[in-house]
């Protein structure tokens, strides 16, 4: 039976989740070009992917590219089960399926 998760449910973290899992699995996606995607602060986006990573939904890789720090974040599969539950979930309650 699908689960309701209080961690995935928090707007921005369900913002999040939603928007990872529309790539590829292992797909890297740049912490500028979620913060874009999200329309959160830097550090509200920080904040809530250290929620994520410390629940095993994320992975969070830092690196240089040339010179410049980089951070990229990818959706790991508990973390992608842990959304498809989630909306899963979700779409009971909305069918009346409790």
């Amino acid at each position: 039976m699908a689960e309701f998760n209080d961690i995935i449910h928090q707007p921005i973290r369900l913002k999040i989740m939603a928007t990872l899992n529309t790539f590829p699995n292992g797909e890297l996606v740049e912490f500028v070009r979620l913060r874009e995607i999200i329309q959160a602060t830097e550090g509200n986006l920080g904040a809530h992917l250290s929620t994520l990573e410390k629940a095993g939904f994320i992975e969070v890789l830092k690196d240089f590219f040339g010179k410049k720090p980089r951070t990229r974040v990818q959706m790991t599969s508990e973390g992608r089960e842990a959304f498809r539950q989630h909306v899963q979930h979700l779409t009971q309650l909305l069918a009346g399926d409790h």
